[in-house]
């Protein structure tokens, strides 16, 4: 009975110590955690935690840091480019915003500063001064309905929407532009009604602002299209052109706040670069998406698809 008893006391005392070691050893793994994340939150680091053990819960527990440590890797990424893609965004809009407003001031001082200004010269200020200060209007309200796109201010409201009568009727409000410039014009909208779950005033500055592009950029291929095909699930609107193209880098950059074309910069392409940002916003509150593929002088392509709607 003595030994039985002796018996049981070792073990037990053998269990206490392996729990004590393995105390001793998970107080120290979790002290080196300890020390990694304050490290790590002291000097702004994001390195994932590596250590080998075979407790399972602090196994667990690395995971879910890990995870964790890899999430505010993305975000700190996130918000690099985000800020790096605001301070350019200032930077442009200043040069926009400074341009126009310049012009404005020198009309002003034209004005003022000549008394005897002929009447019909006055009158020619006057009405530049006005397109003028449209354009800054124009730049600030797009500011705006960006900046209420992308805060959710700006409520799109979805319905039942005829795509073969909005593209028709866009492509008719620029006909007389086509006609003007010596375009010749390409259209493919089919018969068949086609529906999508949509919004059409957001539609209609999509396909306005695409268009103008079209038109605009597109001068030296002279021809512009627009077509409307589609399948059981999607819809797929195209709007191209046979201008000079958007290069492979500017392509994955055009969607981008206030990003401009270095050649927008000229007097004869300016633009305020948030058109096909807007753009962009709208498509994506409507649940669709845009790309573009360009080859200079062949094809520029806008490609925007739209969930269709069947009944």
């Amino acid at each position: 009975m003595t030994m039985l008893w002796i018996g049981i006391l070792i073990i037990l005392a053998s269990l206490n110590i392996v729990q004590y070691k393995m105390k001793r050893q998970r107080d120290r793994n979790l002290k080196y955690i300890t020390e990694k994340l304050s490290v790590m939150l002291n000097e702004h680091e994001a390195d994932q935690i590596l250590l080998g053990t075979a407790d399972k819960v602090l196994r667990a527990l690395l995971v879910q840091i890990n995870l964790f440590v890899e999430e505010h890797q993305h975000i700190t990424a996130r918000f690099a480019k985000t800020e790096q893609s605001m301070k350019r965004m200032l930077t442009n809009m200043s040069h926009d915003l400074k341009t126009p407003l310049t012009v404005v001031l020198g009309y002003i001082e034209a004005i003022q500063n000549d008394s005897d200004m002929a009447e019909e010269e006055r009158e020619r200020l006057l009405e530049k001064l006005y397109q003028k200060t449209g354009e800054i209007i124009q730049l600030m309200n797009s500011f705006f309905d960006l900046a209420k796109l992308e805060s959710e201010d700006k409520q799109i409201l979805l319905t039942k929407i005829h795509i073969n009568e909005i593209c028709r009727k866009n492509i008719l409000q620029h006909y007389d532009a086509v006609h003007a410039k010596g375009f010749k014009a390409v259209i493919d909208i089919p018969d068949t009604p086609v529906y999508a779950h949509g919004n059409e005033e957001a539609l209609d500055r999509i396909l306005q602002n695409l268009l103008s592009n079209a038109i605009q950029y597109g001068a030296d291929g002279k021809l512009i299209g627009l077509s409307l095909t589609y399948d059981e699930t999607w819809i797929v609107i195209t709007v191209w052109d046979r201008g000079k193209g958007i290069s492979e880098y500017d392509q994955q950059r055009v969607f981008e706040r206030l990003y401009t074309l270095e050649e927008s910069r000229n007097k004869a392409f300016q633009g305020s670069g948030l058109g096909l940002t807007i753009t962009k916003r709208l498509i994506e509150k409507m649940g669709g998406n845009i790309s573009l593929q360009s080859k200079p002088h062949e094809r520029t392509v806008f490609s925007i698809t739209l969930k269709r709607m069947t009944y």
